[in-house]
């Protein structure tokens, strides 16, 4: 597995959308190309839109933010 992010992307993302399944294609499919997770999924109601979202960090495997 190559030491860095893929072209042009940063060592860390975070991955947002509605609850649902593509939202969780997305994190499989950043599994799949090497990313880890990186803390807890977050999910937040939006009553405007009467939608639960998610949110997941992933960052690339070796990253470690500073402190």
């Amino acid at each position: 597995m190559a030491s860095r992010p893929p072209e042009g992307a940063l060592p860390y993302r975070l991955l947002t959308g509605k609850d649902d399944r593509a939202f969780c294609e997305k994190v499989s499919k950043a599994l799949e190309e090497g990313w880890e997770l990186y803390g807890e999924p977050k999910l937040s109601y939006d009553w405007w839109r009467g939608q639960t979202k998610c949110a997941q960090a992933v960052v690339w495997p070796g990253y470690e933010p500073r402190r």
